[in-house]
């Protein structure tokens, strides 16, 4: 498994819809060794802080193998590594077609000197479809099933375009980023459903705004 491209971006204004927004969406590829810390790369920043960012969501990664997908799907879009906003571009970790299958709530990586877990899935929001200027390309992301998925950082170091990635460690009771993706958009549980919920929220390092939603949707349904 290889690092391809370390994508850095720092907050802008963008017009959208008779206004402005700030977003950080846009990334690029830097070069050389980048200094990975607890909250986020450097020179990189997230622009809003109340959805995005956090120790939790300190890097976003997603699959190259995911661009060929995309470049059939959005036709005319020039899309350079980086143009999901992702902060990793990855290679390798899909043991079967998604990475979303194999990757896991818990897993643990070395990258570089760093040292990162798997926390959660990446839910798309509006900024997405201001960065594609596509009103449907929230939807189409959301359902095509590549989410690619957040890691926090458990130990600082540098990384560079070209390093490995190692998988160090993985819970065989922790849960897949599908499975999050599945039980996040299902409208109804049945029992198994509610069963694997409850097994999500047993994994330490799901966050916990993601237990919460899944406790107070079990609650709801009544189970």
């Amino acid at each position: 498994m290889k690092l391809v491209s370390v994508n850095c971006g720092l907050p802008r204004e963008v017009a959208w819809r008779g206004g402005t927004v700030t977003t950080s969406i846009y990334k690029e590829p830097v070069e050389g060794r980048v200094a990975l810390r607890m909250f986020n790369l450097d020179g990189d920043r997230q622009s809003d802080l109340t959805v995005h960012g956090g120790k939790d969501k300190a890097v976003y990664c997603y699959p190259v193998e995911y661009y060929e997908y995309w470049h059939a799907e959005l036709p005319g879009q020039t899309l350079a590594y980086g143009s999901f906003g992702e902060n990793f571009t990855v290679e390798g970790l899909a043991q079967t077609s998604l990475a979303e299958d194999s990757i896991h709530i818990g897993d643990r990586f070395s990258i570089g000197d760093a040292e990162v877990v798997v926390t959660q899935p990446r839910l798309p929001c509006y900024k997405l479809a201001l960065r594609f200027d596509s009103d449907d390309i929230v939807k189409r992301f959301l359902n095509s099933r590549r989410s690619g998925f957040y890691v926090a950082v458990s130990r600082e170091g540098e990384v560079r375009a070209g390093d490995t990635v190692t998988a160090l460690s993985h819970d065989p009771d922790s849960v897949p980023i599908a499975e999050i993706i599945r039980l996040y958009v299902a409208k109804r549980y049945g029992a198994e459903d509610a069963r694997q919920a409850r097994r999500a929220m047993a994994v330490e390092a799901l966050p916990g705004d993601w237990k919460t939603y899944f406790q107070e949707k079990l609650d709801r349904l009544g189970m």
